[in-house]
């Protein structure tokens, strides 16, 4: 025959645990809405704003870093109140966490480069090393930043190559059009020319470019001679120096080589270049001596 008596106790029971477990379960609903709201507002009001960072770029970057803090807050809360359930309807949760604390000991080992990888992921987006859209030096990689995340940052070079970096492997990011960028040019000329010549012509020209309505308005200022830089084997290197946009540099660059080299030839200013020259029989001093 049934034992109801037994029966009822047991459902009693169960019915507890179940009530239990619905309260822990809408406590934990409640707690996870809770960072859901305070988290992002207090990144947006505490995460500083960066020089000519717009307001839509900052938005993006608190946006990164509240989604990534929330789904960690979020998951810890779930990970203890799973364990609270299970304890509220009887099971022993010892053995469990002890399983768990190998299980994630083994895989944490097993996974982490992957874990690196989000943790400078992390840190490159709160501190902003580099943006989608610029040009960048990364990994001994350089090219157009065309897309970031937590765990990979992908570059495009020159040659149209697409590199994909895991974000463990940054060590040093090299920004290249963060601000503002420079003309760095060495421009080298004969022994035999008049230097104080040359450095007014070189100015001339950047004096040219600037004013020029194409090309003016990319330099935000005016190229100039800086220095003799360096007396080669070859040539006497002049180096000249100016301030452009971030993305113009390398277009500018070319387009004073093209006008140096035209006006050079104007001026029959000689750019040297590596020349050997061969002599047969006697020596070109003997033969001058025979001669005279």
């Amino acid at each position: 025959m049934p034992d109801f008596v037994n029966f009822n106790f047991d459902l009693a029971i169960l019915v507890g645990s179940a009530i239990k477990v619905l309260i822990i379960l809408i406590v934990t609903f409640i707690v996870v809405a809770i960072p859901k709201r305070v988290v992002p507002k207090a990144i947006s009001v505490r995460i500083p704003k960066l020089r000519d960072e717009t307001d839509g770029q900052l938005s993006q970057r608190s946006e990164t870093l509240s989604r990534v803090v929330v789904k960690t807050i979020s998951f810890a809360i779930w990970l203890v109140s799973i364990m609270t359930m299970l304890g509220a309807i009887g099971i022993n949760t010892g053995p469990i966490i002890a399983a768990a604390g190998v299980v994630g000991l083994a895989v944490g080992f097993a996974a982490q480069n992957i874990i690196r990888d989000y943790l400078h992921g992390f840190f490159i987006v709160m501190e902003d090393w580099f943006r989608v859209g610029e040009v960048a030096s990364i990994a001994g990689v350089a090219g157009l930043v065309e897309d970031i995340n937590l765990r990979r940052t992908i570059l495009r070079d020159l040659d149209g190559t697409m590199h994909v970096v895991p974000n463990s492997n940054i060590r040093l990011a090299s920004n290249m059009t963060r601000y503002w960028a420079r003309i760095n040019l060495d421009i080298g000329v004969g022994y035999g020319e008049d230097i104080d010549r040359v450095i007014a012509v070189i100015n001339e020209e950047c004096e040219k470019l600037k004013s020029d309505p194409q090309w003016g308005d990319q330099m935000l200022t005016t190229p100039s001679v800086s220095r003799v830089d360096n007396l080669g084997d070859i040539s006497v290197d002049i180096k000249i120096l100016g301030d452009t946009e971030p993305m113009s540099r390398v277009p500018l660059m070319g387009e004073f080589r093209k006008r140096i080299k035209v006006r050079f030839d104007q001026e029959g200013i000689e750019i040297p270049w590596p020349h050997t020259k061969v002599y047969f029989g006697n020596s070109p001093e003997s033969t001058n001596v025979r001669n005279n």
